[in-house]
């Protein structure tokens, strides 16, 4: 599975070019225009300061549901939706296209999926381990609690959209995404295995090389921002918090997996951005919060890996 959705095909006229082919000299590229599988809008005022920068360069975008409320409703996304929208120009809005996630809680019922399906409003349900991101707390801490909802996606169709991380405290930062392949992806796969999964803003080679052994029933999505920084960069000239996120990056070796990923021609993985920040913060903040964003020039980011493979 390559896509939550069908990919998008608004100019099929569009010259064809493989991964890793450059063009030649006086060629010209005609790219589609893209869809972006993982992007967060937020809402108020952020919301309405990111939102054209997502709509000028994608057709359609997958919006992550971790407001505060959470969006955990057909009526709550409807509306969400809508202020997408009118945050956009009329003919902004006309050619973009929100598509809404359901935040999934452990009281959550599972026929709110069935009916946000069926109208047309969920196109796929986001699992928040509690406590693991920004806006989580709401989430998931036992699989088992949601038992009965994945058991309805599972029938219906409807994909699992997931943020691959432990919340144990005494795992390692930088193992949480290792621990939650081995502890709960591999024991959810093989519960449901008719259940789309898509392991979002992967950062690891053990995630890379998962989802790449694993067949149509798993996808991943793969930031700009771990293909250009690893761990390291946290700390160059200083601490780096404007290279702050989760998941956090990780080694070398780990950036390099990535990019050979996504430079792979796997269709199993897509483009994911990296979030904007949750708001105005304190003048004093206890605590730098994740928030590192690549929104504005996303496209641009991924050039230096448009004509190469590997490192």
């Amino acid at each position: 599975m390559a896509h939550p959705v069908p990919a998008h095909q608004n100019d099929p006229q569009a010259p064809e070019t493989s991964p890793g082919s450059p063009a030649s000299p006086g060629q010209r590229l005609q790219l589609r225009r893209p869809d972006d599988w993982h992007v967060h809008l937020r809402d108020g005022a952020m919301l309405q300061a990111v939102v054209g920068a997502t709509a000028r360069q994608f057709a359609r975008a997958i919006v992550m549901p971790n407001l505060t409320p959470a969006v955990t409703t057909v009526a709550a996304a409807s509306a969400y939706r809508q202020r997408i929208l009118s945050a956009l120009d009329p003919e902004a809005a006309v050619a973009f296209q929100p598509l809404m996630t359901a935040y999934l809680t452990e009281t959550l019922d599972p026929g709110e999926l069935v009916r946000g399906q069926a109208e047309g409003v969920f196109t796929a349900a986001k699992l928040y381990p509690a406590g693991a991101t920004t806006n989580s707390a709401a989430g998931v801490r036992d699989l088992a609690a949601i038992a009965p909802v994945l058991e309805t996606m599972e029938r219906i169709g409807l994909p699992l959209l997931v943020h691959g991380e432990v919340t144990d405290p005494a795992i390692d930062i930088f193992d949480r995404e290792a621990v939650f392949l081995e502890r709960q992806l591999v024991p959810l796969l093989a519960r449901y295995p008719g259940l789309k999964v898509v392991l979002e803003h992967i950062t690891t080679a053990e995630a890379a090389a998962f989802v790449a052994e694993a067949g149509p029933q798993l996808a991943a999505t793969i930031t700009p921002h771990h293909l250009h920084i690893n761990r390291n960069s946290l700390f160059a000239g200083g601490l780096r918090p404007d290279f702050y996120c989760l998941p956090i990056a990780k080694r070398e070796r780990h950036r390099l997996a990535l990019r050979r990923a996504a430079t792979s021609g796997d269709p199993s993985f897509s483009l994911a951005p990296i979030p904007p920040p949750t708001g105005a913060r304190p003048r004093k903040p206890p605590a730098a919060a994740p928030a590192s964003t690549t929104r504005p020039s996303r496209l641009k980011a991924m050039r230096p890996f448009s004509s190469r493979k590997g490192p």
